[in-house]
């Protein structure tokens, strides 16, 4: 017989019960990639034609897991912007490799907040991502401007760096132009 919780025997320990939320549907970038659409190892088979209903279904994205979609939305997002088909380490490509994980790293920050491990991760990648981006505006800008109208990327350009000044900073500024 279970006593916790009962209205009248222990309401001081009632309170510290956690409060369920419902997770709000958060839309997915995974959502543009079609249920029936074959898994990636199993898209260039020439047997996949002549199979049975059921295993097509086990072999298309429905039964797939997270990983495997999120690989082949990478893929799709490298073949936007490669430029030739053995075109794998470009900054473009490493740009859209890059966009793949952060759009996944901020979908599950959206489910868990308090994940810090995988926040750090996603601010990682941002950071190498701008990187990346900053390069290809000052090497090929035409590149760069397409490759983020393919991708979906609304880079800003970052501002100068301004230091607030110190009391310190301007006694010793003063202190110069008086010597000089």
């Amino acid at each position: 017989f279970h006593l916790a919780c009962r209205p009248f025997i222990q309401t001081a320990r009632c309170y510290a019960r956690p409060v369920r939320r419902k997770i709000k549907d958060i839309p997915s970038h995974l959502d543009d990639l079609p249920p029936t659409m074959l898994k990636k190892d199993y898209a260039s088979v020439p047997v996949i034609n002549s199979v049975d209903d059921v295993v097509r279904r086990l072999l298309s994205l429905e039964m797939a897991s997270q990983k495997e979609k999120v690989k082949i939305k990478t893929q799709q997002l490298v073949e936007k912007v490669r430029r030739s088909p053995s075109d794998n380490g470009s900054s473009e490509v490493q740009v859209a490799i890059l966009t793949a994980k952060i759009r996944t790293l901020d979908e599950h920050l959206q489910r868990h907040p308090k994940d810090k491990s995988n926040r750090r991760r996603m601010l990682m990648a941002m950071d190498q991502r701008k990187k990346l981006l900053s390069y290809l505006r000052r090497v090929r800008y035409d590149t760069f401007e397409n490759t983020c109208k393919l991708l979906g990327i609304h880079y800003t350009i970052p501002p100068l760096y301004n230091r607030k000044p110190t009391k310190r900073w301007l006694v010793k500024k003063a202190f110069c132009i008086k010597v000089w």
